[in-house]
């Protein structure tokens, strides 16, 4: 029989014992954070023409690397977001429609697809010539936009518990440019790595530049310096690369000049991707794995004014269907998506480098990305204070919504991220 002392350090700890067990019960368990990526081949057999822009289209008579579609699919505590990259000038937000109607596991409004900008790829726009006569394949398209869909739906089967590493720092080398004005561009490259425990499952290439080493006047189609890009990664462990353009308009673009002019060669395309490759995966390296990042997903939509007649005209003559508004305004969607310590926001077109450093300066994330000609591909976005301003923004100007759209885009997406929930601090 315990004596009265004994039983009173019995009660107490029969007490500590019962507080600790509330106390364990009542603290919630993180939320396991997954992940799954996968991809499809989607180069055209037989091959079709490619575009460099609004201009037509120009044949291929050889292909040099595959072009493909590659779905990201992050998850936790109930939020899941797809993110898509897809190796073409342009996707469409009405493509991009087309996609998430065939997708069940991701809210539609939590699909985000965004273009690498290759200049070396079939037109996905339906652009129209002079007589209004669109060359677009359109069973092509339609089978690019089921086979991303294919692919997210696949990485959705393919979620599994994962860790992530995030990181933002300057990719050193001879990798992009700016055609106007050399050093007006921003070296900056972010990478979203994340992992099983035996393997890296995808790595994401967050940087901005145009892939156009190969261009559309050589008869080529090609990923451009992308596919050596995703094979670098995939050689050196980093799983499925994802590359996601940023604020890379007027004009930053890939830094293949040589003693005699531009190299537009496959050689230089492999220099390039790799390069970017072996800094992404440096990059990587120096972040610390996370297993319960905290993510969120958020979209609004976007009404901008159309300015331009050149873009009227595709939009009306275009056989996509493109839902312009009767006060010659049309709606896209902006996301806006926390993941850890990382805040990432949309861009319907290409933002110029000066529109890219002004977002990044103002969001709340350590690391803060871009994704350019994401959801939508508009054109160029200059500020109002350069648009038809000089002569060398001439052809910019001409290929935009209009004067304001980086004013109106540059207000709304702020505000969206000051009311939005801010990122993890790590």
């Amino acid at each position: 029989m315990l004596n009265a002392k004994e039983s009173q350090m019995f009660v107490l700890l029969l007490v500590l014992a019962a507080g600790i067990a509330v106390v364990a019960y009542s603290t919630p368990a993180l939320a396991e954070f997954r992940a799954g990526a996968a991809f499809r081949v989607v180069t055209p057999d037989p091959l079709l023409p490619v575009t460099g822009g609004a201009g037509g289209t120009s044949p291929a008579t050889k292909k040099l690397g595959e072009l493909t579609v590659r779905a990201l699919v992050l998850e936790q505590d109930g939020t899941r977001v797809a993110i898509v990259g897809t190796d073409f000038l342009g996707f469409p937000g009405v493509l991009s429609a087309h996609v998430r109607a065939q997708v069940k596991d991701v809210p539609p409004e939590n699909v985000i697809i965004g273009a690498t900008h290759a200049h070396s790829a079939p037109d996905l726009y339906g652009f129209v010539d002079e007589s209004g006569t669109c060359h677009a394949d359109l069973k092509y398209i339609d089978s690019v936009c089921n086979k991303a869909a294919e692919t997210i739906n696949e990485a959705v089967a393919n979620l599994q518990p994962a860790t992530i590493r995030i990181a933002t720092d300057e990719a050193h080398g001879r990798i992009a440019y700016n055609y106007y004005a050399p050093q007006l561009y921003d070296p900056r490259m972010s990478v979203i790595q994340v992992a099983a425990k035996d393997k890296v499952i995808a790595t994401l290439v967050n940087y901005a530049t145009h892939p156009e080493v190969i261009g559309a006047d050589q008869g080529i189609l090609s990923p451009d310096l992308c596919g050596p890009l995703y094979d670098r990664i995939q050689e050196k462990g980093g799983g499925m690369g994802l590359f996601m353009n940023s604020a890379q308009g007027g004009m930053v673009t890939a830094d293949c000049r040589g003693p005699n002019g531009d190299i537009q060669t496959w050689d230089e395309c492999i220099r390039i991707g790799q390069l970017m490759a072996d800094e992404a995966l440096r990059i990587a390296a120096t972040a610390t794995s996370h297993d319960a990042p905290k993510l969120l997903c958020a979209a609004m939509p976007l009404r901008l004014p159309i300015d331009s007649e050149l873009l009227l005209a595709i939009l009306a003559n275009s056989p996509l269907g493109y839902k312009a508004n009767a006060d010659k305004t049309i709606t896209t969607q902006i996301n806006l998506v926390n993941i850890g310590n990382a805040q990432i926001l949309t861009i319907p077109g290409e933002a110029l480098p000066n529109v890219g450093y002004y977002l990044k300066r103002k969001m709340h994330g350590k690391n803060n990305l871009l994704f350019g000609l994401t959801n939508d591909a508009f054109g160029y976005m200059p500020c109002k204070v350069d648009w038809q301003s000089f002569e060398r923004y001439e052809y910019i100007s001409q290929t935009c919504l209009g004067e304001m759209t980086a004013e109106i885009y540059m207000q709304e997406a702020l505000t969206f991220a000051d009311r939005s929930p801010r990122p993890e601090e790590w």
